[in-house]
């Protein structure tokens, strides 16, 4: 994806500085005239929500200034007056989300989460019984229009629709995208490729934070971020369908026709043409006995070794989207411009998924998984402690964590493709997808929490991934090894792992027995 469009909101939402609008009939050219409709607060400073019933002129403010007075007050009936210095147009300057109807800027981005959670399931699971290309084609073609008409919504509800349809489709590409890498990737370059997606990802953090410093109008914006994916959706055309799919659907010359073509343009087009159906039949004996039909959803409960991956990858999920987008809505206590804010996103992930590609390529991906959701929660257990005025410890300690997850994430998309079979891989991926959008959704009402005590949502937020990273304990190794294409590939790398566990027994028994008998001598 071109932008980072769940992160969009924070610019085409923006809510600038605001004060109720007197009667039509003010003449707000008079010196004071303005003044003397709006009470101020303890700072001295307009109410956003409030005004005087009628004009309070001439009474004195405890600073000795001529001020509003203390008259009887009334919610905004005539609208608001924005400044409208950083931000020309927002939806919330648009359709009036501020002071009783400012929960409706937040349900906006809500229902875009539901989009992304109902697109991770349908999509998910479509893609396993269709293939991959055809739903990632079709998800750009839906991204392009919904982004396009969202830029033309008459209404605030017209606008809500179509952020939903473009939560469904943004989920399908970022699934679809990490699932044709996987299965078209060699084993030793799969790490380096989803290291290189989630860069992909930070590029477009920095992308979004100076178009929409160019473009600060937020139907512009809208506009200019989704007609790229009219591009996209001509290309995607050209995509290859994955031949792992073809040949775990049983569909033995489709894979042909798919290698030959990846052959031919890698340039090897003598071992392309080498490829025939017999050869193929050989090679894949396992697939088109075991892997016929697709494997449905519940698949993921009823079989012991998947039913295990379910559980495990769902914890580390939820509890990975769980604490990042808690630590993201503390991150924007900074006190800077919102645009320093969203580099500042996108340089935290630089150097912390580099060193999270090297753990997961060298000591292998149940580390990195482990390690990061466990240091992630221990900096924002830490923080949870450290004094309100301790900004520099905080705001580190922060961006550490928020660094940490990022890499989470970068490792989860990868480690969970490599963990479930071809026939369910994208369901799977889905499911995970899934719990992490509800983790995203239970987040902001833990924030509430803070009315009992602070740092109690800090609390929350740290406990979460140190106790999922325990899950990591249950799931197997998968650096350096094939992708499993049928359930039974699941099944068998689970009893192999015992029965070798059961021969490293077996063998010590033999050498503690000598070592007795040389005791014994």
């Amino acid at each position: 994806m071109a932008f980072n469009d769940l992160l969009l909101q924070n610019f085409t939402a923006a809510v600038p500085t605001h004060h109720c609008r007197p009667p039509a009939d003010t003449n707000l050219s008079k010196d004071g005239e303005l003044d003397a409709w709006l009470p101020r607060d303890r700072q001295g400073r307009p109410e956003s929500c409030l005004r005087f019933t009628s004009p309070q002129r001439g009474l004195p403010f405890p600073n000795g200034t001529e001020t509003n007075g203390t008259g009887a007050t009334e919610p905004c009936t005539h609208g608001w007056i924005y400044d409208n210095s950083t931000f020309p147009s927002t939806i919330v300057m648009e359709w009036d989300l501020v002071c009783s109807r400012r929960a409706l800027r937040q349900l906006a981005q809500s229902l875009y989460m539901v989009g992304v959670l109902l697109g991770a399931m349908i999509f998910g699971h479509l893609a396993d019984r269709l293939g991959r290309r055809k739903v990632l084609i079709l998800n750009y073609l839906q991204t392009a229009v919904s982004g396009t008409c969202t830029a033309f919504a008459p209404s605030f509800p017209v606008y809500c629709a179509f952020r939903l349809l473009s939560g469904m489709s943004l989920a399908g590409i970022s699934l679809n995208c990490m699932t044709l890498n996987v299965e078209w990737m060699p084993i030793h370059t799969r790490a380096c490729v989803g290291t290189l997606i989630g860069y992909v990802y930070s590029l477009g953090q920095f992308l979004l934070a100076g178009v929409a410093y160019a473009v600060p109008h937020w139907r512009y914006l809208q506009l200019l971020v989704s007609v790229p994916f009219f591009a996209f959706f001509i290309y995607s055309w050209f995509f290859i369908e994955s031949a792992r799919w073809y040949s775990s659907s049983g569909r033995l010359d489709l894979t042909l026709k798919a290698l030959q073509r990846v052959a031919w343009i890698n340039g090897k087009r003598e071992e392309g043409a080498s490829l025939s159906m017999e050869v193929l039949r050989a090679s894949l004996q396992k697939e088109l006995t075991l892997g016929k039909g697709q494997a449905s959803a519940m698949e993921l409960l009823r079989c012991p070794a998947l039913r295990r991956l379910f559980l495990c990858l769902s914890m580390l999920w939820f509890a990975t989207s769980f604490a990042y987008y808690g630590l993201v809505m503390d991150l924007q206590g900074f006190g800077v411009s919102i645009y320093l804010i969203q580099v500042i996103f996108g340089a935290v992930d630089l150097p912390a998924k580099l060193v999270g590609f090297l753990v997961i390529n060298s000591m292998g991906r149940r580390p990195a998984q482990m390690a990061s959701l466990l240091l992630a929660g221990i900096c924002i257990l830490i923080n949870g402690v450290v004094p309100q005025d301790q900004s520099i410890v905080r705001t580190s300690l922060a961006v550490l964590g928020k660094g940490c997850l990022a890499a989470s994430f970068n490792c989860i998309f990868l480690y969970t493709g490599e963990l479930y079979p071809t026939v369910i891989r994208q369901t799977g991926l889905g499911m995970g997808s899934t719990l992490a959008r509800v983790g995203s959704i239970v987040s902001p009402l833990v924030s509430m929490a803070a009315e009992i005590y602070p740092s109690v949502p800090l609390f929350i937020y740290g406990a979460v991934p140190v106790a999922a990273s325990a899950a990591t304990v249950f799931l197997p190794e998968t650096l350096g090894q094939p992708l499993p294409d049928t359930v039974q590939d699941v099944e068998n790398r689970r009893r192999g792992k015992r029965r070798q566990q059961r021969q490293e027994r077996k063998q010590m028994v033999p050498l503690q027995a000598s070592a007795q008998a040389k005791d014994g001598l």
